[in-house]
């Protein structure tokens, strides 16, 4: 396996790393970001563990906090990124940083993105909550996989409230819709609950990713 470490948006106040982990054979392409949104902890620290795991074949990019200025002033972003990227094939991205990730799915045209964020509330318990929920478009291909990601994590939660839900929805100029709208890729929203302890939203977002990792036989 090879791991190798990059730059993105190089050279402007938004540069930040992603990795790129190449397995021995030849495999599909996942690709996980988080920290688009920069008081979204629990996913950048998901996604730093992902740097090093082993990949057996095809390859998985991982992007472990994409807005790093945000993260440091720990706000959500300003402009919000995650309504920058373009909304259809016509359309560019309207933020360097927004350009430069969505270049980087567009070049190595991911089957699967997965966007690690974090909400408040309980998607269970309330409709208008999306934190515990797994989001992807109406249309998606991925739902079968999605029902059975939900499925096994919720086997393995006790409390019923804390039991992550699907949430069917399009957000333009999100990473995840533009993905699945351009590029042709599936492509999921993790969400967990800013109201559990910070070392369970880790684990949640590390058992989903790896639950996805493993249906596509990367790992």
């Amino acid at each position: 396996m090879q791991r190798t470490k990059h730059r993105l948006a190089a050279g402007t106040p938004f540069e930040t790393s992603y990795y790129l982990l190449q397995g021995s054979e030849k495999g599909p392409v996942c690709m996980v970001t988080a920290g688009i949104h920069g008081t979204e902890i629990a996913g950048m620290y998901a996604a730093q563990k992902l740097r090093d795991i082993r990949i057996k074949k095809g390859t998985l990019l991982v992007v472990p906090i994409v807005n790093v200025q945000a993260y440091r002033q720990r706000i959500r972003g300003n402009p919000d990124l995650n309504r920058t990227f373009p909304r259809n094939s016509e359309d560019s991205a309207n933020h360097v940083l927004a350009n430069d990730l969505f270049r980087l799915a567009k070049r190595y045209e991911p089957e699967l993105c997965l966007d690690l964020h974090e909400a408040n509330g309980f998607s269970r318990l309330k409709k208008s909550a999306l934190g515990q929920s797994l989001i992807t478009n109406p249309t998606s291909s991925s739902l079968p996989v999605v029902k059975r990601i939900v499925n096994r994590m919720n086997c393995s939660i006790d409390r019923k409230s804390r039991h992550f839900t699907i949430r069917l929805r399009v957000l333009p100029g999100s990473f995840r819709t533009a993905v699945a709208r351009v590029l042709g890729a599936r492509a999921v929203t993790v969400e967990t609950s800013m109201n559990l302890p910070l070392a369970l939203r880790i684990q949640y977002q590390l058992d989903i990713v790896r639950h996805f990792l493993r249906g596509m036989d990367l790992i």
